[in-house]
């Protein structure tokens, strides 16, 4: 027994690496913004396309509510959200895996004029004190870790006494997971194998030419075909990502159990994934088909 929990920890600490290498290389929302890297312009582009996108954000994580309290971010990219928090008047800490993200952050936060505190961290061993923070707040950050009950526990350790996580992970139960990356993108694959066909999934999909060559390439070191797992993980956040995971529901609330009330939302329907009349959906209608069929499922919890 001693033996497979040293191999597990050694996998785990080998896989973490190539998570924290992943996004050393790819700080999270950069790949939105054709401006000069960690200028004004580039962090203003990606907030722009960020809450473009996905809408929805502002009204799910209530940054209005957060005046006068301690929130830590975990996985804080650019620092995109946690801007917003330091603007409602919020007393900020953005924590992230790679040091490429809390540059970035720190940055973007000097150039807005705004104050906040940054360090790169690990989810799974945060260097804070119990029961520090009134809010933690992590937007699809979670499902890469590799041991996520840790992380949360460590949430829940530095939250004080009726403290608020707001957690979004990736959903099973969505729409983008069960049709769009099991159906559709495995369908698709053999169309990455060559030009034309790249071409093809562009106009089908709207996805960037240069970010569907990067999938062809590791398509081509799988010897063109993926397993389930690899298949996620390549389909959510660029090609070359080691670690993605989806949740469904009851998977969510079990792995908040130590939280004594949790409440679920799911939001954001990705309208590429729904041929010809995703982009005309009025935000009602897609607003409530993502209430249901959402990518990004919403855990809000309380200590």
């Amino acid at each position: 027994m001693p033996d497979a929990i040293a191999a597990s920890t050694e996998a785990n600490t080998e896989l973490k690496e190539r998570v924290r290498q992943f996004w050393q290389a790819h700080p999270c929302g950069s790949k939105f913004s054709d401006a000069e890297i960690g200028t004004r312009e580039f962090f203003d582009r990606v907030e722009r396309h960020r809450y473009e996108k996905e809408w929805h954000i502002p009204l799910a994580a209530d940054f209005a509510a957060t005046k006068g309290l301690r929130v830590l971010e975990i996985g804080c990219g650019v620092g995109t959200d946690g801007l917003q928090f330091a603007r409602a008047g919020a007393i900020y800490t953005g924590v992230d895996l790679t040091e490429a993200a809390i540059d970035l952050a720190r940055s973007n936060f000097a150039s807005a004029g705004l104050r906040g505190e940054f360090r790169v961290a690990d989810a799974e061993q945060l260097d804070f004190p119990d029961e520090t923070f009134d809010v933690v707040y992590s937007h699809g950050v979670l499902h890469h870790t590799p041991d996520i009950q840790a992380a949360l526990r460590e949430v829940h350790r530095v939250l004080k006494p009726g403290g608020r996580a707001l957690v979004m992970l990736y959903h099973r139960g969505s729409y983008n997971y069960q049709i769009g990356i099991r159906v559709l993108r495995r369908a698709g694959a053999g169309l990455l194998r060559s030009e034309s066909g790249i071409k093809i999934v562009n106009r089908l999909t709207g996805e960037p030419i240069d970010s569907l060559r990067e999938h062809a390439a590791s398509l081509r070191n799988a010897q063109g075909r993926f397993s389930s797992a690899e298949l996620l993980n390549q389909s959510t956040d660029g090609a070359g990502n080691p670690l993605a995971r989806v949740y469904s529901r009851r998977e969510a609330r079990d792995l908040f159990r130590n939280f004594r009330e949790v409440d679920l939302r799911a939001y954001f329907l990705n309208k590429r994934f729904i041929p010809l009349i995703g982009n005309l959906l009025p935000r009602s209608i897609e607003a409530a088909l993502a209430s249901r069929w959402g990518w990004h499922l919403w855990v809000y919890a309380k200590k």
